[in-house]
């Protein structure tokens, strides 16, 4: 289930770097732990976007100008889904890079039909491989023309599937269609306007800072309606608790997430 957590910004043109994912992950990680759940504290099964309001762009990042910051906060787990607010909500402020934000609401995203063939968007970087200290396999460019792209994103896909616990290996085992194709059109208009759509993104994990690259575009997605289902409520590719891998369906009324992706291409 897809939420949208909505907080009253209190000092308006505060900022935070444009790609602040790694601030974010560290605020909704220090929330698990502050709820005391123990069942939690070890959890990844969730998935979320950037901040979103009425922004300009500086060289610090993204200033804030509206009243009101909404975050997309995602998991397929309503029990984990329930703490987390419940922990949230008990803050009377947040404070992320240089924002202070006051939890207010949170209401369900609209949903979605979900089949078998999926146009998505990414609102944040899809990552292939996983990130490993002195180590620069992780920012391999690997073009999504080639086998191997999809072939990254099936196996860690069924393996977060698997490690849920919600799926039985008879069920994995015929979830074997997996195809990811690229908009060529997107990606060729991209690199004619030189602009890119891989970038190498900041990660930290136990106080060390990590490089990944992360691939921002369109893409239709052929394989089964539970694996669909499955990368739209918890992410595609490496580190969605992290804040990597958010995607949303591409259709005629996604014209704000659509701009966001284009501040990707174009600011991050």
């Amino acid at each position: 289930m897809r939420v949208r957590i909505v907080f009253s910004l209190k000092n308006r043109g505060g900022y935070v770097p444009f790609h602040h994912q790694f601030l974010l992950a560290q605020t909704i990680k220090g929330l698990i732990m502050l709820g005391k759940n123990e069942k939690f504290f070890s959890y990844t099964q969730y998935n979320f976007s950037g901040l979103k309001g009425q922004i300009k762009i500086s060289r610090k990042g993204l200033h804030f100008y509206s009243s009101k910051v909404t975050l997309v906060f995602s998991s397929s787990d309503q029990e984990f889904l329930d703490y987390f607010n419940s922990v949230l909500f008990a803050q009377k402020e947040l404070l992320v890079g240089a924002l202070q934000l006051i939890p207010e609401s949170v209401e369900n995203e609209e949903p979605v039909s979900i089949t078998d063939s999926v146009k998505f968007l990414c609102i944040s970087p899809i990552v292939l491989v996983p990130a490993s200290f002195n180590d620069e396999s992780g920012k391999r460019f690997i073009s999504p023309e080639l086998d191997e792209f999809s072939d990254l994103l099936y196996d860690s896909t069924i393996a977060r599937m698997e490690a849920s616990g919600k799926y039985k290996p008879e069920q994995l085992a015929d979830f074997y269609k997996f195809q990811l194709v690229a908009d060529k059109e997107y990606i060729n208009r991209i690199q004619a306007s030189h602009k890119k759509f891989a970038r190498i993104y900041p990660l930290y994990d136990l106080d060390i800072k990590y490089e990944v690259r992360g691939y921002t575009f369109p893409f239709t997605l052929y394989a089964p309606q539970p694996v669909q289902q499955f990368v739209y409520e918890n992410g595609l590719g490496h580190f969605s608790h992290k804040g990597f891998g958010m995607l949303d369906v591409a259709q005629a009324d996604t014209d704000s997430i659509r701009n966001e992706a284009d501040l990707e291409v174009n600011y991050a």
